[in-house]
């Protein structure tokens, strides 16, 4: 099966979610256009991390997740990416979601490892799932941002079946190598596709500001990258993928039916 993913590589306005919604609003007109099957937008696309504002505005985060689906049943396609949502106790968390046309949430994975230096921890509560769905182009697995440095999160989701994993993230620029290296590692290992989409631009933490990495690309499970974005424009990439190439690189390179897991437990 062919998939034509749309990747919106993005500045993301911090603490504005009506302006980020506007913005995304222009991104599926294109890529719809360019008859994109799903768009994938970075981690907290809609507010970024002003963790001030996105405690006062809690309330409001479920308002905008219903948002993103109106605009997937709007234009037709699948939605994914990194926004915070409430859980069932009524919690912050940092929640991909995947919104199907009909604007159902087909899936959500709230993310699992959250990112101390950044006190992410004070802020929202940690999933205790990982979460995967049968689309219609195969079985479908989510992770955000920092998840990428934890390889055995991959490794259960392929051994589940999972072909393709969807990963916004916001990652910043002194850690461009280790994006790149990971995006590419998490692939190769596990004989599947990654979508990794990243923010652009600045956000001040504390009178710092961190510099995000772009560098946004889709992964085959060769290695390869389908295509990549520069690190500093936002950017909408589009590329279609062969959903069995999958099958065809397990074929030729069967790692999974070599691996001796009496040997790795702890």
């Amino acid at each position: 099966m062919q998939l034509t993913i749309s990747l919106v590589q993005m500045d993301v306005i911090t603490a504005d979610p009506e302006k980020n919604l506007l913005k995304a609003a222009g991104w599926m007109a294109e890529a719809v256009r360019r008859r994109s099957d799903i768009v994938c937008f970075p981690e907290m696309w809609t507010t970024g991390f002003n963790w001030a504002y996105n405690s006062s505005a809690s309330a409001e985060h479920r308002q905008y997740s219903a948002r993103v689906a109106a605009l997937a049943r709007q234009h037709g396609v699948w939605i994914t990416g990194s926004m915070l949502d409430l859980n069932a106790q009524g919690k912050l968390v940092n929640c991909a979601s995947l919104f199907a046309p009909d604007g159902s949430r087909a899936c959500a994975y709230h993310k699992t490892h959250l990112f101390s230096p950044l006190q992410e921890k004070k802020h929202v509560i940690p999933g205790d799932r990982l979460a995967s769905i049968e689309a219609p182009w195969g079985r479908t697995g989510f992770a955000i941002c920092y998840d990428i440095r934890f390889p055995e999160l991959f490794r259960a989701y392929a051994l589940q079946g999972v072909v393709i994993i969807f990963c916004p993230s916001a990652f910043p620029l002194p850690r461009l190598e280790h994006w790149k290296v990971l995006l590419r590692a998490r692939a190769i290992e596990n004989q599947l596709f990654i979508v990794g989409v990243n923010q652009v631009g600045c956000e001040q933490f504390n009178h710092t500001a961190l510099t995000y990495c772009g560098s946004s690309a889709i992964i085959d499970p060769w290695g390869r990258a389908a295509c990549e974005a520069n690190q500093t424009e936002e950017a909408m990439l589009t590329a279609t993928i062969d959903m069995e190439q999958i099958s065809q690189v397990r074929a030729g390179m069967p790692v999974m039916d070599d691996r001796r897991p009496e040997l790795y437990r702890l």
